[in-house]
């Protein structure tokens, strides 16, 4: 048996495909993510000869084929597009990844990359069928459906993996272990993630409706954060504020916030892993959408840690690496300055015409839950085992609180307490 899957992307828009409405996306990522990953992946004999894609028109995949054989099939050699799609030609179909779900065996997997408020019926439909599934963060927006996952998983014996590539960045795992080898107890953290606001354009039609700027970007610091201090510090309340104005003027609903910021109270956990050592932290979780045109990086991502014994500082957008270009069309007196970011995800071939992307975090990320998935189907390892290891849906339940408790804080004007109830399940106040 080979144990490799056979991969269903549920949903057809920019990370999947880089296709939105009916051209590349404006974003860093105009070819897509996940279908470019997993074709590669197919060409190394790492996953299952057919690949599925599952949206809900039919008639958009006409257009995504045309755009993955004129921007993958012809940029990188020995690279196919080829996929099966659902819902057919002339169907529009919301329940059509149930449809493409049943048609997988047991074993194979799932990735989603779909709005906010989809991802807990896609997973759920295809973990009681036993099918692995990685979904994009945040995993759900709400604390009970996320650990009604961790039981469904659980009881199915199947990997559910939340897509927090963070964890995969080279320069954030070695700040990671290094803080923790070194910097002592949390005592505050802060990151910014942002992101220009023409992505309104593409996210307006549930931008504000279905969910808001701090599940879209707060989610993967506030995931880092709690990585870092994982087993050492807990979170216990917090307090969220927004700004508003501009998201409205671009055409999303009224009350849609602009920036998110989260104020999370933290607890020391003791040497016993109780909250009883007395001691404190603070953390600041800050997210933007509508952040100017023109700063020479798709997202503005840097965070700042410190410790009772040091501290640490990243900034994930600029590297170092700035490429400038004047724009012809204004005879010499215009052009552009950019930060790129291949470390994400190489985009350019290598010398041969191959693509080379494969040590990108971003790849890693989805090759990791390929690997861990056939090595599960193949015996070799079991579920439990990728418990603090990957970015697990059982791992990754404390994000989800802060999250929701965020959300409720903006809404209901309160602070909002996290706390763990007798029967190890967590709660919000």
């Amino acid at each position: 048996m080979s144990g490799l899957p056979t991969i269903l992307a549920v949903g057809t828009g920019e990370y999947t495909t880089g296709y939105v409405g009916n051209t590349s996306s404006p974003s860093d990522k105009k070819i897509g993510v996940v279908g470019l990953v997993m074709f590669d992946l197919r060409r190394r004999n790492l996953i299952s000869p057919e690949i599925k894609m599952v949206g809900t028109n039919g008639d958009k995949f006409a257009g995504v084929r045309n755009h993955f054989k004129t921007n993958i099939e012809a940029k990188y050699r020995d690279m196919s597009t080829e996929f099966t799609s659902y819902p057919a030609a002339g169907v529009r179909d919301a329940d059509a990844y149930k449809t493409a779900i049943d048609s997988l065996s047991p074993g194979d997997a799932i990735t989603i990359f779909t709005p906010d408020s989809t991802h807990f019926d896609i997973a759920l439909y295809a973990i009681t069928r036993k099918i692995h599934v990685l979904v994009t963060k945040p995993a759900t927006q709400s604390l009970q459906h996320h650990q009604e996952l961790v039981k469904a998983a659980r009881e199915n014996g199947v990997l559910c993996m939340v897509e927090h590539h963070k964890r995969f960045d080279p320069a954030y795992a070695d700040a990671r272990q290094r803080t923790r080898d070194s910097l002592g107890d949390m005592n505050y953290f802060y990151s910014y993630m942002s992101q220009p606001k023409n992505q309104l354009e593409t996210f307006k039609a549930w931008a504000g409706r279905d969910s808001d700027i701090s599940y879209y970007l707060n989610s993967h610091h506030i995931d880092v954060c709690l990585w870092m201090v994982q087993g050492r510090a807990v979170p216990v309340k917090v307090t969220a504020s927004g700004s508003r104005g501009i998201a409205e003027s671009k055409g999303c609903v009224k009350g849609t916030e602009d920036t998110i910021t989260l104020l999370v109270d933290f607890e020391i956990l003791d040497s016993n892993g109780q909250t009883s050592s007395g001691k404190n932290a603070t953390a600041i979780f800050t997210a933007s959408w509508t952040a100017p045109q023109g700063a020479g990086v798709h997202s503005e991502q840097h965070f700042h840690y410190v410790g009772s014994h040091g501290e640490t500082r990243i900034n994930q957008a600029r590297r170092g690496y700035q490429f400038t270009l004047e724009d012809p069309a204004q005879q010499g007196t215009g052009g552009s300055c950019t930060d790129y970011n291949p470390f994400y995800m190489r985009y350019t071939p290598d010398a041969e015409g191959f693509f080379a992307g494969q040590h990108g975090y971003g790849y890693l990320s989805l090759e990791n839950f390929v690997t861990a998935v056939t090595r599960i189907n193949r015996g070799e390892r079991k579920v439990v085992d990728y418990d603090e290891v990957l970015p697990t849906i059982k791992d990754t339940v404390l994000t989800t609180a802060i999250l929701e408790a965020g959300r409720r804080s903006l809404d209901e004007h309160k602070s909002v307490f996290i706390r763990k109830g007798e029967d190890g399940e967590f709660v919000l106040e």
